[in-house]
């Protein structure tokens, strides 16, 4: 009878073991740490001071972050990327370090923030990797300045509001990166007392942008890669395939087992999606 019990709770443990444990794309890893940056400040474009990071020499590359989020997300592409490219970082108008001011944020606006940093750090072009509002902000740019790019990688982005999954806010995954990101916002913001001010004056622009025609995408000249987890909680997969559609040569990646937080959970994943495209 005990080894007809022992025999049991195997069957038991390996029947209903997997299905207990968290599938990789619900969970949310901390970021892995920069390397040491080879040059660091703040650049005071449109009335704001922006904090930046270079890493590394060769092609330039610029990772912008999402929404609510920091330029450390970005430490396993970094730390990749900077062995064979000039890499910037920043942490977008409001976020992380950098300062804002009364200005309603737009994607224009913080488009410029970019192309401005860009003029400071004296680049003229340069490879966009983009995540959620940074995917955004890279279209922006692609519509608008293509003079200024590469290329463009931009992951879990949307072109008109209703792109977005209306559930998310209910996701688990998506409330603790919130939470998180409330939490590092009291830590190393230059106005740790105001994250709710920050979230309400920057939920005014998700209301209605991004809000971009067909005929808008179709001046897409810049080689773009539209990326999306295949378990994402924030963008619709028929939005995303829509993208990759109306874009002239736009590239479709899916990128396996993730969600919007693919560049935490599969890190290698991510930097081998994203060589593919900008190194080819």
């Amino acid at each position: 009878m005990k080894a007809l019990l022992q025999i049991l709770c195997a069957f038991l443990l390996l029947s209903v073991g997997p299905a207990l444990a968290a599938e990789r794309w619900q969970d949310l890893p901390a970021p892995q740490p920069l390397p040491k940056a080879d040059k660091t400040g703040t650049a005071p474009v449109n009335g704001i001071d922006m904090y930046y990071a270079v890493y590394g020499s060769g092609p330039p590359v610029l990772l912008i972050h999402g929404g609510l989020g920091y330029s450390d997300v970005w430490g396993a592409q970094v730390a990749d990327l900077a062995k064979d490219h000039t890499v910037i970082v920043a942490d977008s108008r409001g976020h992380g370090r950098s300062t804002r001011n009364a200005e309603p944020f737009s994607y224009d606006l913080m488009s410029s923030d970019y192309l401005a940093l860009l003029d400071y750090l004296k680049i003229d072009k340069t490879a966009i990797v983009g995540w959620s509002d940074g995917g955004i902000i890279g279209l922006d740019i692609a519509i608008h300045h293509p003079e200024r790019l590469t290329k463009l990688f931009a992951q879990a982005a949307n072109s008109k509001v209703d792109g977005v999954i209306p559930t998310v806010m209910d996701n688990k995954t998506f409330a603790t990166y919130i939470e998180k990101a409330g939490e590092v916002y009291k830590k190393i913001s230059p106005t740790p007392t105001e994250y709710d001010a920050f979230v309400t004056q920057i939920s005014g622009m998700w209301a209605s942008q991004p809000n971009w025609s067909d005929a808008d995408l179709k001046k897409i000249t810049t080689p773009t890669a539209i990326a999306l987890g295949d378990h994402d909680e924030a963008i619709t997969r028929e939005h995303t395939d829509y993208l990759a559609k109306t874009i002239p040569g736009a590239k479709l990646v899916i990128l396996e087992n993730a969600s919007h937080f693919a560049m935490l959970q599969d890190p290698e994943g991510y930097n081998k999606a994203v060589r593919d495209f900008i190194d080819k």
